[in-house]
């Protein structure tokens, strides 16, 4: 079972119960005890996970068990090939790409990579992209246009990598790049923001024609933390922080950020991956057939308006 989160705590207790009885002789009673137990540990996920608040969403948006880019890529797509290096400077593994086929449809893949344990998470800088990462994914959609491809881009990193050397090198105008590109590129592209959505690290290959967001996911300009170290030089006001961000599914779905929330299972999709895809799938082959059925200059033109009118929260008459 995936590590419990601090306010799964009733969850932990039943848990050890199971794990009590099922150290003694296997009986009729002790099963269904057992049974009755499971049966009361889910109906407590589902009562936890209807009224989570932001910041417990964050939580949930950041267990370190949760589906990765590449656990969905197994999943979901086949014949996946994976592209490395921008062609300047190096590979960054923080940032995976490449052409697959998804339900028999040739597509091109682009998504953060935070890594499932600690090795990889290391290797994968936990999810921090460099600007050669952003390059390399902007090299990779630039490909499916050419091709004639559709982009599938998963979102997940608490930014982009705020290194001195990151810095040199121009994470900034990499990132810039990316926006004016993607903005324009004549294929359609499919953004599903799935764990943190992270400042500018995110937005880098977030510019899209229809928005996903998994329902226990986080998107914002700034981590709760950093936002309560600017406005009250106090971290520990990241709970209260993430109330005023409006960063989770519900909030941005509201603002016209995001077009539409992606189910999970009850508990987050760490606790049925398997459950998590299969959703994620219905979403995502819809999305994609109906811009697919757009024509190129509907599309483009949407996707301008899209982004260009965000942040309009109303009008004030004089």
């Amino acid at each position: 079972m995936p590590d419990l989160l601090e306010f799964e705590e009733p969850i932990g207790v039943l848990q050890k119960e199971i794990e009590a009885l099922s150290m003694l002789p296997s009986t009729l009673d002790r099963q269904r005890d057992i049974a009755r137990l499971r049966d009361r540990i889910q109906s407590i996920r589902e009562e936890l996970y209807e009224s989570l608040t932001p910041w417990q969403r964050v939580l949930v948006a950041r267990h370190p068990a949760r589906p990765t880019t590449l656990d969905y890529v197994e999943q979901l797509f086949t014949d996946f090939v994976e592209i490395r290096g921008d062609r300047r400077f190096a590979d960054d593994h923080a940032i995976v790409a490449g052409p697959a086929v998804y339900h028999g449809q040739p597509v091109m893949v682009v998504g953060h990579q935070k890594g499932s344990d600690t090795k990889q998470k290391i290797y994968r800088n936990f999810g921090y992209a460099r600007p050669e990462g952003y390059r390399k994914a902007l090299r990779a959609m630039q490909l499916a246009e050419k091709f004639g491809r559709p982009i599938v881009c998963f979102v997940d990193t608490p930014a982009a990598y705020p290194g001195i050397e990151s810095e040199e090198r121009g994470v900034a105008e990499a990132i810039a790049v990316n926006l004016r590109e993607m903005a324009v590129l004549d294929v359609p592209i499919i953004v599903v923001v799935h764990g943190e959505g992270g400042s500018g690290g995110a937005l880098g290959i977030a510019v899209g024609d229809r928005i996903l967001m998994h329902e226990f996911a986080v998107y914002s300009v700034i981590p709760p933390e950093g936002c309560a170290a600017l406005l009250w030089r106090d971290t520990n006001r990241k709970i209260q922080a993430a109330e005023a961000l409006k960063i989770t599914a519900p909030d941005l779905l509201g603002l016209g950020i995001i077009d539409e929330i992606v189910k999970e299972p009850a508990g987050g999709a760490h606790t049925d991956p398997v459950a998590a895809g299969q959703f994620l799938d219905t979403a995502l082959s819809k999305a994609l057939a109906d811009i697919g059925a757009l024509g190129s200059d509907e599309r483009l033109e949407r996707r301008y308006q899209k982004f260009r009118t965000m942040g309009r929260v109303g009008i004030i008459e004089a």
